[in-house]
């Protein structure tokens, strides 16, 4: 399969795949029904899987230390694992490093609204006061939960104080909380960076990209004294028609009515949102395997040998990766649905025509806060030359204000995770908000020790 015919059939952005199946309206509205009962009917085997396991692994049984009983036992952990429903993982973050020094780490909910919680990772200094640089990161609201950006959030905390958003799975949310707009992403955005105060910084991940630049520019129209001294825009699709991609084609293509017969269904009983609509995580998911449904199906087989090997290294990585990678939310309806219109087909945004309750938002306005953005080399979602966009509609922005960097040699996750991320990328990302603290100083001219490039402020 080509590589623009995989990304077709893959997600609008961040936001999962509906595949190429199309359903029509009655075949969406009963579909989760469908699917929670095909998974409880499932549950006895799964029980009888794992009763087999355990037998099989049990030392005092002679058939564990066998080729055969390890085979059984390892045939019963990977059906017990394709067949269940994973939960929310946790950050499972205790420790950074930070000042030459372990420090502990307690994770405090300092937020709440319905669809979202904030997360502050709190330092324990031992009675030593270390100001860091305050850092909110926004996660994508994109069907995987906050925690996908746990190496994220790994890399910035020894030198920032850190908080992201932790957005709440649509189907544990009840339909008296009302809907989930984009206009209300806005204002959770806008809302956070009040609770925080002047002096903190924002990163959009993805999917965000587009409304935390939206509720930048509301800010800075109003003069708000809370508006964040810099603004970090990594992989996102400010504008998509710029070096479009099979993704972005797919959408304009399709039309948002297409995804409105196609995606949509509701949230069966007994779930807490009951009859909300919503785009759900299981039809997400089946996008996001079906991409690359070989290398899962290889990887799986690998899985199986590592067990019968005793390979336990290899084992515990691959259950790491498909704990996060199988563990999916609902979205609302109304707010993938907005999306997809505003930022993938109507390119709203650059074309000057977003509006946030009523008001249009003027880019424009955005004189103070300082901006970077960050792109990947090998990005096949976000193509290259979509988030620095953001640089030319700041039209008022001072050069020395904007830089922009673009990653060789990675691919969209490569933008916020890896390797590279850690040795290339947050190092720029950490002196760009340094050189914005205080007064608001102008961005610099970053060089980095072994780096082929440099950070240029007015990278625009």
């Amino acid at each position: 399969m080509s590589r623009n015919r995989q990304a077709r059939r893959m997600a609008i952005g961040e936001f999962g795949g509906s595949g190429e199946t199309e359903f029509g309206l009655y075949g969406t509205l009963p579909l989760y029904m469908m699917y929670e009962a095909s998974h409880a009917a499932l549950n006895p085997a799964r029980t009888m899987a794992e009763a087999t396991k355990l037998y099989f692994r049990n030392p005092i049984n002679p058939w564990s230390h066998t080729a055969l009983g390890r085979s059984w036992a390892a045939a019963a952990e990977v059906f017990e694992r394709t067949t269940r429903r994973y939960g929310k993982p946790s950050f499972d973050l205790p420790t950074t490093l930070s000042h030459g020094r372990s420090v502990p780490i307690t994770e405090r909910i300092v937020w709440s609204r319905p669809f979202c919680k904030l997360i502050h990772f709190e330092k324990s200094w031992g009675g030593d006061s270390h100001r860091q640089p305050k850092l909110l990161i926004v996660a994508p609201m994109s069907g995987h939960f906050a925690t996908l950006l746990r190496g994220t959030v790994e890399a910035m905390l020894p030198d920032h104080d850190v908080y992201i958003t932790d957005w709440t799975d649509a189907r544990l949310v009840p339909t008296a909380e009302g809907e989930f707009t984009l206009d209300d992403y806005i204002d959770y955005v806008i809302s956070i960076l009040h609770k925080l105060g002047p002096d903190t910084h924002v990163m959009a991940v993805c999917q965000p990209a587009v409304p935390v630049f939206a509720a930048v520019a509301r800010m800075e129209e109003d003069r708000d004294p809370y508006a964040p001294r810099s603004m970090i825009l990594m992989g996102g699709p400010i504008d998509t028609r710029e070096n479009p991609t099979g993704v972005n084609d797919l959408a304009e293509e399709r039309g948002i009515d297409w995804f409105r017969r196609n995606v949509i269904t509701t949230v069966p009983f007994p779930h807490p949102g009951f009859m909300r609509p919503v785009y759900p995580g299981f039809l997400q998911l089946t996008g996001f395997v079906s991409m690359n449904l070989d290398r899962h199906m290889s990887a799986h087989r690998d899985f199986f040998h590592h067990l019968v090997a005793n390979d336990g290294d290899s084992a515990e990585k691959h259950r790491d990766f498909y704990d996060e990678y199988l563990a999916v939310m609902d979205l609302t309806a109304e707010f993938y649905l907005q999306t997809v219109d505003a930022v993938f087909i109507k390119h709203a945004l650059p074309k000057g025509e977003m509006t946030h309750r009523g008001r249009l938002i003027r880019p424009e306005a955005i004189t103070s806060t300082a901006l970077m953005t960050i792109e990947g080399e090998n990005d096949d979602i976000s193509g290259v030359g979509q988030t620095r966009a953001a640089h030319k509609l700041c039209s008022r922005l001072a050069p020395e204000k904007k830089v922009h960097w673009l990653q060789p040699k990675v691919g969209h996750y490569g933008v916020f995770n890896g390797s590279r991320f850690r040795s290339e990328i947050v190092p720029r990302i950490t002196q760009f908000i340094l050189s914005n603290e205080g007064a608001r100083p102008t961005a610099k001219v970053v060089k980095l020790a072994g780096a082929k490039s440099r950070i240029k402020g007015g990278g625009a």
